[in-house]
């Protein structure tokens, strides 16, 4: 047993007197929880047995440091909003009759004016026949009076009469062709038309509904946004746009309109979106997830590596005057290459990165260069 304690005291004591020839930052550490005392090493012999000063000995603790960048950081909102369609449109009949022809088929696509719905107009089209005889009735007799009128044969009262009845012939004409257009039905937008209730027989009234008409080019969506970011929100902001039914597919879009008031109850402002329909793939009534991003603060940026952590919380060891500094900083917001946080940062400050083991406040260090291959992500400035 004997034999086994001094072996194993062998082992401990050349894995120190290792540790303190290869690793700069074990004097320290070791003179502080006493080991150096226990063996009876003075912390001054140590170092001259370490070889001096680098990697491999005392002095300087040898660090990498990385500069000091800035970020923004990312303020997302995001929000549930339904979509519709920019434009819906519903034909009703404007007159009452039979409908002898429908001119559309159902979801399919239409132009602004092609014929829609054409009801029974057989009594328009003699009103209008029959008016245009009339018309023309009047302009022989208006002509006739008007060239009798150089001779004195024709009194003032009598061709004031033919201009009267020439006039009520012309309006007589524009009537009959309003009630012989009132029973063509046609297409006000450009679009898609819906699953119509009618059918060639069908007689129908004025006001019935006819058809629905949609111009789904671009979707709106209605969406809210909490009260703080009220106003930041404005009309042209870009936003993104991600179907609750296509969760694969993203849209950019932009801010259409703001309302104005907020509401009381939920503290939000509706806002209206607006993305493009190219691909025809959305339909109103669809649900989307809608995120906007608003830049924030600007913040100092450091290398992942350089935040270390203690009982007091977070913090960074910062290369100043040729000495370690320690800074505690707050954590705002963490990237795969970067972490911006809160504290006496300075842009292009040098921070540690590696050698951070056994580093004291105020110690001396040396900053070494890192490997080409290494590159430092923080100081990136976005």
């Amino acid at each position: 047993m004997l034999r086994q304690l001094f072996l194993s005291l062998g082992v401990i004591a050349g894995t120190v007197a290792l540790w303190i020839a290869y690793v700069p930052a074990a004097m320290p550490f070791l003179d502080r929880i006493g080991v150096l005392d226990l063996v009876g090493v003075e912390h001054a012999e140590a170092e001259d047995a370490g070889g001096g000063g680098g990697w491999g000995g005392g002095g300087p603790a040898t660090v990498v440091a990385a500069p000091v960048g800035e970020g923004r950081i990312g303020d997302r909102v995001v929000a549930i909003g339904d979509g519709e369609a920019l434009r819906r449109v519903e034909l009703r009949a404007e007159a009452t009759g039979q409908i002898v022809e429908i001119g559309v088929a159902p979801g399919a696509r239409i132009e602004k004016g092609a014929l829609v719905v054409r009801l029974d107009d057989e009594a328009e089209r003699i009103a209008l026949e029959r008016a245009r005889l009339t018309l023309d009735d009047a302009r022989d007799q208006a002509g006739r009076l008007e060239r009798l009128s150089d001779t004195g044969a024709v009194t003032d009262v009598r061709r004031r009469e033919a201009e009267l009845a020439l006039r009520q012939a012309e309006l007589a004409v524009r009537e009959a062709e309003y009630d012989l257009a009132e029973r063509r039905v046609r297409a006000p937008i450009a679009g898609w038309t819906g699953v119509p209730g009618i059918e060639v027989g069908d007689r129908v009234r004025a006001g019935d509904t006819l058809i629905t008409i949609t111009d789904r080019s671009e979707i709106l969506i209605d969406f809210r946004v909490p009260e703080r970011v009220a106003s930041r929100v404005a009309p042209g902001m870009a936003l993104e746009a991600r179907p609750l039914a296509l969760p694969d597919r993203r849209l950019a879009g932009e801010v259409r309109a703001v309302d104005a008031l907020v509401d009381p109850a939920s503290r939000t402002l509706r806002v209206q979106g607006r993305v493009d329909n190219d691909a025809d793939l959305l339909r109103g009534g669809m649900a989307f997830e809608v995120a906007l991003d608003f830049p924030g603060e600007t913040l100092p940026a450091v290398d992942p590596l350089a935040v270390q952590w203690s009982g007091e919380g977070s913090y960074v060891w910062a290369v100043r005057e040729g000495t370690a500094t320690r800074v505690p900083v707050t954590i705002r917001q963490r990237d795969a290459d970067r972490v911006l946080v809160e504290g006496d940062l300075a842009p292009d400050e040098r921070v540690v990165t590696e050698g951070v083991q056994g580093l004291r406040p105020g110690a001396e260090v040396r900053v070494a260069e890192p490997q080409a291959a290494r590159a430092a992500p923080a100081q990136r400035k976005l």
